[in-house]
């Protein structure tokens, strides 16, 4: 199977989505110019080029795209080539108003944006795949030719009469009988039985409440009918083209796509990554992005897009600071990533993204967002050959489910203050900032490896997947839970005693009597730290240690935390300080340790292949002290004992010398 490392050849690909489509023809011999320069190697083309390449049903002009592969090729950039099947252009709408998405209360979504089609329109999938299979035999031997990248951002969702019918088929894929889907879907429950499988509907806009396993089942359906879409692309590519790679574009945290599954149908997992420059985290944000993307790709991955300043989509939209940029981009590298690209090369001067940034701004080559771009792009080249495909282990795992996301987000659940994302986020910090090197995992995967384990929330949790987390710890593994965990099943059913009883056993709990979610702002005192969000009154049966109470309140001197032998259950969220403090004393007791002991606060520290990579998030210069004897990659220098770094500084040491 094609890889990363094939398209890379020893390098970090670097560049963005180039679209000269949108420029007069005289301007690209200036791209390319600037782009050596800057030291790309790599751009995107045709994204959004559908309506350039098929201005009307069935024709094809490639002579253009013809010119702008064989200038990249003459000037040794490769071209990650997109099938444009994201954007239809307005003829198909206009004719085959049928490809249109609706939304779920019936409404049209007319075309003149993008991303206007149905996933599960026939219509639309021909006119796609007609277009992928001329592409793909066009450009099968071109030279500039490195990368497939299917579709971009895959995010439709669509509630139309053919949707309904996608969905019912798919349904009955899954169930087989209408037994077998009332009895999952609880319909007994505001009879909602269905008699014919043509009376079941997508979730569409109700009088009330609407059915939280339906609801659940359509996320699934929706998430596999965009895979459909991109499958069907993809084996057109690779029948032409064995040898090259294919990608599609996840956005980070999207609820949409069951990204462990579609990690598993690409060549090269990659990513769009948007961190708030404004944001005190992002940093950590945008980590934590990466390790959730190496840990899909379970290797090397490729950041599709990130912003060289400001973004368009946000109330204010502020600009990097100066080195910021710089700072994030060699972050993802040293947590696993080989290719580093932008939206987009040149900065729009028309449309709906005009005021998104590019690599070139509209300050030109003179503004500071190029000097930093070309400084980036030769620093990649000083340490490319050094880093291209080495690897980034850790002993620590925190497990994400989409399943039970989905699960978390429905109506009339406890607490509508509960965001799963910003549960794995802030769980995820805590390590971070204890410099713990941490991966994502799904619950039901091998946790062999890991010395750790860590659930923030999984509220929907499969039998499989209870087996798999109990097997772990019965094997020596360390786990903590968080709240609101292991309450339901696969058909979002309520698990007896609020809790799956092999987990209850596992972390010494009789029963959960209660669960008590807090007030916006609200806390509870435990023994030793203040709880929010979230507490639970439960019954301990005995074998498990108490290690924080609750006082005061209702559930005053009931275990907040409770630990029975390396299965810790935590059934609050303690504020960060208490949750970074708890996490590393378990860390410390299974064996883990922080990749570099004594960080001055906002530095990080990642080791990636023999590489040690220091990273200052502050504002302020900062001094970092080591165990050894290093050389800077980036600068030539020695650092023996210690280096100092700049604001917003990055380090890159090898030559390790104990």
């Amino acid at each position: 199977m094609p890889s990363l490392h094939d398209a890379a050849r020893g390098r970090i690909l670097f560049g963005g989505d180039y679209n000269p489509e949108q420029w007069p023809e005289e301007v690209w011999a200036d791209d390319v110019r600037l782009m050596e320069e800057a030291g790309v190697n790599s751009v995107t083309v045709g994204v959004f080029s559908w309506a350039m390449i098929e201005p009307r049903p069935g024709a094809r002009e490639f002579g253009w795209l013809d010119r702008l592969l064989d200038l990249l090729a003459a000037h040794g950039i490769g071209a990650v080539l997109a099938t444009p099947t994201s954007s239809p252009p307005p003829w198909m709408g206009a004719l085959h108003p049928e490809t249109l998405p609706r939304t779920e209360d019936g409404a049209l979504v007319n075309y003149g944006s993008r991303q206007h089609f149905c996933p599960s329109s026939p219509v639309y999938r021909r006119y796609a795949a007609a277009l992928t299979e001329d592409l793909a035999a066009r450009y099968a031997d071109h030279p500039a030719l490195t990368v497939w990248h299917i579709n971009n951002e895959y995010c439709t969702h669509c509630w139309c009469d053919e949707t309904a019918g996608h969905f019912r088929r798919w349904l009955g894929s899954r169930y087989t009988t209408l037994d077998a889907l009332n009895d999952a879907w609880g319909t007994a429950f505001w009879s909602q039985r269905y008699d014919t499988w043509a009376e079941i509907l997508p979730p569409r806009r109700a009088q009330y409440m609407r059915n939280p396993a339906q609801e659940l089942d359509f996320k699934r359906f929706t998430s596999d009918a965009l895979m459909e879409c991109y499958t069907a692309e993809r084996d057109i590519v690779a029948r032409h083209t064995p040898h090259i790679p294919v990608t599609t574009n996840f956005m980070p945290l999207w609820s949409g796509q069951d990204a462990w599954a579609w990690a598993e149908q690409e060549d090269i997992v990659s990513v769009d990554v948007y961190p708030d420059p404004t944001d005190p985290h992002g940093g950590q944000y945008n980590a934590m992005l990466a390790d959730m993307t190496r840990s899909q790709a379970r290797g090397p991955w490729m950041v599709m897009e990130q912003a060289a300043g400001p973004v368009n989509w946000r109330d204010v939209n502020h600009p990097k600071p100066a080195g910021l940029n710089r700072l994030w981009s060699l972050q993802a590298v040293a947590r696993g990533a080989d290719a580093l690209c932008y939206f987009q090369w040149r900065q729009s001067r028309q449309g709906a993204e005009k005021f998104h940034s590019g690599m070139l701004s509209h300050a030109g080559e003179e503004g500071r967002t190029f000097r930093e771009v070309r400084r980036i792009g030769a620093e990649l080249a000083l340490i490319g050959a050094e880093v291209s495909g080495t690897e980034v282990t850790a002993d620590v795992a925190v497990l994400h489910d989409w399943d039970a996301w989905w699960s978390s987000t429905q109506q009339g659940r406890p607490s509508s203050l509960v965001s799963y994302t910003e549960l794995v986020q802030t769980w995820h910090r805590g390590l971070w900032e204890s410099g713990i090197s941490t991966e994502f995992a799904r619950p039901g995967g091998d946790l062999s490896a890991y010395r750790m384990v860590l659930v923030p929330q999984l509220q929907l949790l499969g039998d499989a997947a209870v087996d798999n987390l109990v097997a772990y710890v019965r094997g020596g593994g360390t786990l903590v839970c968080g709240f609101f965990t292991g309450v339901v099943d696969t058909d979002d059913r309520i698990r007896p005693g609020g809790m799956d009883a092999r987990l209850r056993e596992l972390f010494g709990i009789r029963t959960v009597h209660e669960w008590w979610p807090l007030d916006a702002g609200a806390t509870v005192g435990c023994d030793g730290f203040d709880g929010t969000l979230w507490s639970e009154e439960l019954e301990p049966d005995g074998s498990a240690e108490t290690v924080a109470a609750y006082r005061g309140g209702e559930l005053d001197g009931l275990p907040a935390v409770l630990r029975k032998g390396t299965a810790w259950y935590v059934s609050t969220l303690p504020g960060p300080e208490a949750l970074r403090g708890l996490l590393g004393r378990v860390a410390a007791d299974a064996g883990v340790r922080p990749v570099l002991e004594g960080l001055p606060p906002g530095v990080e520290a990642v080791r990636r292949g023999a590489l040690l990579f220091l990273l200052n998030h502050g504002r302020s210069p900062a001094a970092v002290e080591l165990p050894g004897r290093y050389v800077d990659l980036l600068t030539g220098e020695a650092a023996d004992g210690g280096v100092e770094l700049e604001r917003y500084g990055v380090a890159v040491l090898g030559d390790v010398r104990a």
